[in-house]
């Protein structure tokens, strides 16, 4: 399989690691002001840059009628048009807030706490997530992803760093050096307290995920999430 890499920093480097250990073949390696000279070869595109490019990225890939999987996370504003852009291309895409296995099964795990909790008045929700510092966004795309399975599944309403209402969720964005990334989601009534947590070691499963869900999307039209991948729909 031809790979695009569209990031070539940290991520790139280790996603490129990767994919060269499971046979693949490295056809680009975009940095932020790199052209795309050699997308038109690749199989399928792995997207993981900084915000301000993703949308110019995932679009490239779609008029190159290349397959596009993004990690990028910070530009969902503009979520819906790459989804019409994709249909109108016929494309395919999967965008992950986050790629690592164990996290999508903690995406799992955490809807189904949530549903548990929902009638549990006496708890209130909030979360804290830790990454490095050179992570761009706060909260993180992955926090986001698990607050709203929390709001999809209970009543509350919506997300803040700031102090939350009682029908809000608190989420706390730390950036320390050197971390990967950390989630904790916290149940807290006056008696106890219940947690669930994920803590990634490395960057590889983020890479690793990725890799795998390019491999997946070959020969595939459409719009396609880490649940789809993993069978867990």
């Amino acid at each position: 399989m031809k790979i695009a890499l569209l990031g070539y920093g940290k991520m790139g480097k280790v996603i490129e690691k990767i994919a060269l250990e499971r046979g693949h073949e490295i056809v680009l390696r975009k940095g932020r002001s790199d052209a795309y000279a050699g997308l038109e070869k690749a199989d399928v595109a792995i997207d993981f840059s900084i915000p301000t490019s993703a949308v110019a990225n995932i679009s490239a890939c779609f008029e190159n009628k290349v397959p596009v999987i993004s990690g990028t996370t910070g530009w969902l504003e503009e979520y819906d048009d790459i989804v019409a852009l994709c249909q109108a291309k016929n494309g395919s895409f999967i965008y992950g807030s986050n790629f690592s296995l164990g996290v999508n099964i903690f995406f799992e795990l955490n809807a189904y706490l949530a549903k548990m909790m929902a009638n549990l008045k006496q708890y209130q929700v909030s979360m804290e997530e830790i990454h490095h510092t050179q992570k761009l966004d706060a909260p993180s795309g992955t926090a986001i992803s698990l607050a709203n399975g929390i709001i999809q599944n209970t009543d509350y309403t919506n997300w803040t760093l700031e102090e939350a209402a009682s029908s809000e969720i608190h989420i706390e964005a730390k950036r320390i050096e050197n971390i990967p990334g950390t989630h904790s989601i916290f149940y807290d009534s006056s008696v106890d307290q219940i947690e669930i947590k994920h803590t990634a070691h490395t960057r590889e499963g983020f890479a690793l995920g990725a890799v795998v869900a390019a491999e997946w999307i070959i020969g595939k039209n459409g719009i396609f999430t880490m649940k789809d991948v993993l069978g867990l729909r």
